[in-house]
């Protein structure tokens, strides 16, 4: 073999060696396996329930009749907020679903009538450790109580009703269920956000001027055209006393104002001033 072959050999032999080498390093750095914990961003979310200051402070219905409430009782379950995309539209009476739901366990019943016109809304219920982002939508159910002073209504008024000399205790219960669905809280802020800073919040918001109707209202406004005022209630009154449930309404009431009084018992629920779809649960 020439000297010249033998160099030539001499170096493919070490190159060999050198891609041997590399190739065996980069199968080392491939095969290495490197883990990445991801945290989810999660943060509370905060349920509450508001009457408004119709319900804590009281207000003149629309035929002129002074009322004050003394308790005003719901019992709610099946409460669940959604992050929805796109938002949810309540109009179209479809059940509310989202990527990502969180749901508060449990039956409450809440006094709309608690503190005064100063007062927050009342507090529902806390989740805590909830995926972070807008929550704008929410579900809940209204059921009847099995216990306590509202036990078998789903909602229970105790109040006081005046107009000129006329002073009546009133006790109105309703013992129908109502599922409501609706979208995001319409009012002065935006709410459901949810960050790891800070708590989202939500609030079941209910209408009871839908049932009384409002003097403060044109007579002739939508509200006022829905409402049955109190009127109807006054001329059940027995020794000083009204005291009346749906079986005795439907006896007691006209035709045309108990389905009038279903249909506004059917549109008390909303998240601020944002409407619900409504499903009765007989």
């Amino acid at each position: 073999m020439s000297k010249r072959t033998v160099i030539l050999v001499s170096l493919l032999l070490a190159l060999s060696l050198v891609f041997a080498s590399c190739g065996a390093d980069e199968t080392n750095i491939n095969t290495e396996e490197t883990t990445v914990e991801v945290q989810e961003v999660t943060g509370d979310l905060v349920f509450a329930a508001n009457g408004e200051d119709f319900v804590r402070a009281g207000f003149v219905s629309s035929d002129g009749w002074y009322i004050t409430f003394r308790h005003v009782y719901v019992t709610i379950t099946d409460v669940a907020a959604y992050q929805t995309d796109p938002p949810y539209d309540p109009h179209t009476g479809d059940e509310v679903s989202g990527d990502v739901a969180a749901e508060l366990s449990g039956v409450f019943t809440i006094d709309l009538a608690e503190g005064d016109q100063h007062a927050e809304p009342v507090l529902v219920g806390i989740l805590e450790d909830v995926p972070a982002g807008h929550y704008n939508a929410l579900s809940w159910s209204m059921v009847p109580a099995e216990e306590g002073p509202s036990q078998g209504y789903s909602i229970y008024i105790d109040a006081q009703a005046e107009k000129g000399d006329q002073s009546y205790n009133v006790f109105l219960g309703f013992q129908h269920g109502y599922r409501y669905t609706a979208g995001e809280f319409v009012g002065d802020v935006r709410k459901g956000f949810v960050t790891s800073e800070s708590a989202g919040d939500l609030e079941m918001t209910f209408h009871f001027d839908h049932i009384f109707g409002d003097i403060e209202q044109p007579a002739d406004c939508d509200l006022n055209m829905m409402a049955i005022g109190f009127e109807p209630f006054a001329e059940l009154m027995q020794e000083g006393t009204v005291s009346e449930d749906l079986i005795s309404l439907s006896e007691n009431l006209t035709e045309e104002t108990y389905t009038k009084l279903l249909e506004a018992l059917s549109t008390l629920g909303h998240t601020g001033e944002g409407h619900c779809h409504c499903t009765v649960i007989q």
